[in-house]
């Protein structure tokens, strides 16, 4: 599936009916390059929980925790990860707990380590916006993007992003 994200309010946007559809568990993994949007989109995950504070990226820390709406939200920027075994060192096995939602930048410097995402998202610059391309990698994944693609065809022009399924 791939998704056009004309400007940073669509970006935010799309996050946001995203972390509504992970419903507060489940693995997000984001590709792109530096200052491709991953933390943009962020944001709107932690906006369908009602955070409203800023969101940086836990680039030195590894991971952000939020406690939201009843629901545990981890922001994991691995980027700096030396070895995807300090994840273990971190507490990584409570943080990919199944009653959690790990949104994880920079999955690839994990692996080998990291349980499978659910769903693949990775973000490239197109113009002055971005394009969004999502694949699933499990079952809850599959059935996510399904949901994502009927929840599209009603609300498209509202959410202020568009594309293809």
């Amino acid at each position: 599936m791939q998704v056009q994200l004309p400007d940073e309010s669509a970006h935010v946007a799309f996050g946001e009916t995203l972390g509504r559809l992970f419903q507060g568990r489940g693995r997000l993994y984001l590709h792109g390059d530096l200052g491709a949007g991953k933390t943009t989109l962020t944001r709107g995950v932690l906006r369908a929980y009602g955070y409203e504070g800023a969101v940086k990226s836990p680039t030195y820390t590894l991971v952000e925790p939020y406690a939201l709406d009843g629901k545990r939200v981890y922001h994991l920027d691995l980027y700096r990860l030396g070895d995807p075994e300090e994840l273990e060192f971190i507490g990584g096995r409570d943080v990919f707990a199944d009653d959690a939602l790990c949104v994880v930048e920079w999955p690839s410097r994990g692996a080998g380590w990291l349980p499978p995402a659910d769903v693949d998202l990775t973000l490239d610059v197109a113009g002055a916006g971005r394009r969004a391309r999502l694949e699933s990698a499990t079952v809850r994944g599959e059935a996510l993007l399904a949901e994502l693609a009927d929840a599209r065809g009603l609300d498209d022009d509202a959410a202020g992003f568009r594309g293809d399924v």
